[in-house]
């Protein structure tokens, strides 16, 4: 079977995120002063072939373990689906 699996990995809270602080920066700049604070982090989108989701949340977890993210510094969730040629 197909799926995809949503992949969001982004800085642990304890970890300093200086692109964070810039984005927010501009967007001060650009009048959004309300803004109190931004994480950055990073999506992805992965298609993969799987026996059912169990094994598709798996082999999405072992990527990020192992590829996707540091687990030093880094946090990530998982989120897979069915998936649609739509």
């Amino acid at each position: 079977m197909r799926f995809t699996a949503q992949v969001y990995v982004t800085l642990k809270p304890t970890v300093n995120d200086p692109q964070g602080t810039t984005v927010m920066r501009g967007l001060h700049t650009l009048g959004f002063g309300g803004v109190r604070d931004v994480r950055v982090g990073k999506f992805l989108t992965i298609e993969l072939e799987a026996a059912d989701a169990v094994v598709a949340e798996r082999d999405a977890a072992q990527m990020c373990e192992r590829l996707l993210a540091n687990p030093v510094i880094e946090s990530y969730r998982v989120a897979v689906t069915p998936h649609s040629d739509a």
